[in-house]
């Protein structure tokens, strides 16, 4: 099997991933995920395709990731590796579209107003 290659997006991140066959190894932008995903709750985003659709620890990964924050980053990851795995296996495609791994999420940060402190929130009003 050759190397297969996705892109997911989710906020202002983005996401590489290469797929190969082997034994389970991922390494995000040179570390293990472990690592560069301390939370157990991330670590978690990043291994809900593989165990959705039931192939852990059979697909090396190698994925560059890059901005945004965490949350925004394992999320972006998670929608290229469901990708990947589509592109491997037709089947695939049901069950990570039930669990809508596949669909990007386009929500962003509003942008702030003028003559306000944020996006909406306003200054304290006073009648007198």
């Amino acid at each position: 099997m050759e190397m297969i290659n996705a892109i997911g997006r989710r906020k202002a991140s983005i996401a590489r991933v290469y797929l190969t066959k082997g034994e389970g190894k991922i390494t995000v932008n040179g570390k293990d995920y472990k690592n560069y995903f301390p939370q157990t709750h991330i670590q978690a985003n990043i291994t809900d395709p593989f165990i959705t659709v039931g192939v852990d620890n059979i697909y090396d990964l190698k994925i560059n990731v890059r901005g945004g924050g965490f949350k925004g980053q394992s999320e972006a990851v998670r929608m290229a590796i469901a990708r990947a795995l589509v592109k491997i296996n037709e089947d695939f495609r049901k069950p990570l579209k039930d669990k809508k791994f596949l669909r990007r999420d386009a929500r962003v940060v509003e942008r702030k107003k003028y003559g306000k402190p944020k996006a909406r929130k306003s200054f304290q009003f006073s009648k007198r």
